[in-house]
Protein backbone atom coordinates (compact mmCIF):
# COMPACT_ATOMS: atom_id res chain seq x y z
CA UNK A 1 0.00 0.00 0.00
CA UNK A 2 1.55 3.51 -1.09
CA UNK A 3 1.14 6.27 1.45
CA UNK A 4 -1.38 7.85 -0.76
CA UNK A 5 -3.45 5.42 0.43
CA UNK A 6 -2.86 5.92 3.72
CA UNK A 7 -3.01 9.14 3.70
CA UNK A 8 -6.65 8.49 1.84
CA UNK A 9 -8.00 6.07 4.68
CA UNK A 10 -6.30 8.56 7.50
CA UNK A 11 -8.60 10.93 6.21
CA UNK A 12 -11.53 8.74 5.75
CA UNK A 13 -11.18 8.06 8.96
CA UNK A 14 -10.50 11.14 10.35
CA UNK A 15 -13.86 12.55 8.60
CA UNK A 16 -16.12 10.18 10.37
CA UNK A 17 -14.53 10.12 13.32
CA UNK A 18 -15.32 13.91 13.41
CA UNK A 19 -19.17 13.25 12.09
CA UNK A 20 -19.43 10.57 14.92
CA UNK A 21 -17.74 13.36 17.65
CA UNK A 22 -20.09 15.81 16.50
CA UNK A 23 -23.04 13.61 16.53
CA UNK A 24 -22.43 12.63 20.49
CA UNK A 25 -21.51 16.26 21.76
CA UNK A 26 -24.94 16.88 20.38
CA UNK A 27 -26.50 14.30 23.00
CA UNK A 28 -24.57 16.43 25.65
CA UNK A 29 -21.27 13.98 26.13
CA UNK A 30 -18.23 15.39 26.65
CA UNK A 31 -14.93 14.59 24.71
CA UNK A 32 -12.07 13.66 26.82
CA UNK A 33 -9.76 12.68 24.20
CA UNK A 34 -9.55 11.79 20.37
CA UNK A 35 -7.62 9.04 19.08
CA UNK A 36 -6.30 7.86 22.39
CA UNK A 37 -3.16 5.23 22.07
CA UNK A 38 -1.50 2.84 24.06
CA UNK A 39 1.69 1.79 22.75
CA UNK A 40 1.45 -1.13 20.26
CA UNK A 41 -1.76 -2.43 21.53
CA UNK A 42 -3.67 0.19 19.51
CA UNK A 43 -6.15 3.18 19.71
CA UNK A 44 -9.33 4.01 20.74
CA UNK A 45 -11.06 6.72 18.14
CA UNK A 46 -13.27 8.71 21.02
CA UNK A 47 -13.36 8.70 24.82
CA UNK A 48 -16.35 10.62 26.35
CA UNK A 49 -18.27 10.92 29.63
CA UNK A 50 -21.61 10.72 30.01
CA UNK A 51 -22.14 12.21 33.34
CA UNK A 52 -19.94 10.25 35.36
CA UNK A 53 -19.56 7.47 33.26
CA UNK A 54 -16.47 6.68 30.85
CA UNK A 55 -17.68 6.13 27.42
CA UNK A 56 -14.83 4.59 24.77
CA UNK A 57 -16.55 4.83 21.12
CA UNK A 58 -15.28 2.65 18.55
CA UNK A 59 -16.75 4.56 15.06
CA UNK A 60 -16.90 2.18 12.15
CA UNK A 61 -17.74 3.78 8.75
CA UNK A 62 -19.01 2.25 4.74
CA UNK A 63 -19.24 3.13 1.36
CA UNK A 64 -20.92 -0.21 0.54
CA UNK A 65 -22.53 -3.57 2.50
CA UNK A 66 -19.92 -5.97 0.35
CA UNK A 67 -18.38 -6.38 4.01
CA UNK A 68 -21.56 -6.52 6.11
CA UNK A 69 -22.48 -2.97 7.74
CA UNK A 70 -20.00 -0.97 9.38
CA UNK A 71 -20.95 -2.26 13.31
CA UNK A 72 -20.71 -5.59 11.98
CA UNK A 73 -16.59 -4.72 11.81
CA UNK A 74 -16.21 -4.12 15.18
CA UNK A 75 -14.91 -8.34 16.02
CA UNK A 76 -14.60 -9.96 19.09
CA UNK A 77 -10.69 -9.52 18.58
CA UNK A 78 -11.30 -6.10 17.77
CA UNK A 79 -13.66 -5.71 21.25
CA UNK A 80 -11.03 -7.27 23.15
CA UNK A 81 -8.04 -4.81 21.77
CA UNK A 82 -10.70 -1.87 22.76
CA UNK A 83 -11.21 -3.26 26.26
CA UNK A 84 -7.70 -3.65 26.70
CA UNK A 85 -6.54 0.04 25.63
CA UNK A 86 -9.52 1.39 28.04
CA UNK A 87 -8.44 -0.48 30.99
CA UNK A 88 -4.85 1.12 30.50
CA UNK A 89 -6.38 4.37 29.84
CA UNK A 90 -8.59 4.34 33.23
CA UNK A 91 -5.07 2.89 34.83
CA UNK A 92 -2.79 6.02 33.22
CA UNK A 93 -5.50 8.14 34.53
CA UNK A 94 -5.07 6.45 38.09
CA UNK A 95 -9.02 5.66 38.69
CA UNK A 96 -9.67 2.92 40.82
CA UNK A 97 -13.28 3.16 40.77
CA UNK A 98 -15.08 3.82 38.11
CA UNK A 99 -18.08 2.96 35.81
CA UNK A 100 -17.34 2.69 32.09
CA UNK A 101 -18.99 1.88 28.84
CA UNK A 102 -18.52 0.74 25.24
CA UNK A 103 -20.55 2.43 22.74
CA UNK A 104 -20.06 2.27 18.36
CA UNK A 105 -20.88 4.82 15.86
CA UNK A 106 -21.73 3.30 12.68
CA UNK A 107 -21.60 5.93 9.88
CA UNK A 108 -23.21 4.50 6.64
CA UNK A 109 -23.93 6.24 3.33
CA UNK A 110 -25.64 3.44 2.16
CA UNK A 111 -28.80 3.93 4.54
CA UNK A 112 -28.00 7.52 4.14
CA UNK A 113 -29.74 10.08 2.00
CA UNK A 114 -28.96 12.48 -0.39
CA UNK A 115 -25.23 11.72 -0.25
CA UNK A 116 -25.56 12.40 3.78
CA UNK A 117 -24.97 9.09 5.82
CA UNK A 118 -26.74 7.68 8.71
CA UNK A 119 -25.46 7.65 11.94
CA UNK A 120 -26.44 5.10 14.56
CA UNK A 121 -25.02 5.23 17.84
CA UNK A 122 -25.06 1.29 19.48
CA UNK A 123 -25.00 2.30 23.37
CA UNK A 124 -23.23 -0.28 25.94
CA UNK A 125 -22.74 -2.09 22.30
CA UNK A 126 -20.36 -4.74 24.31
CA UNK A 127 -19.03 -5.35 27.27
Amino acid sequence: MNSSNNFDRRSWGEEHEELALNYLLEKDYRLVKKNFRLGRAGEIDIIMRDGELWVFVEVKARRNHTFGLPEDAVTESKRRQIKRIAKGFLHIMELKEYEARFDVVAVDYVTGREGRPEIRHHVDAFR
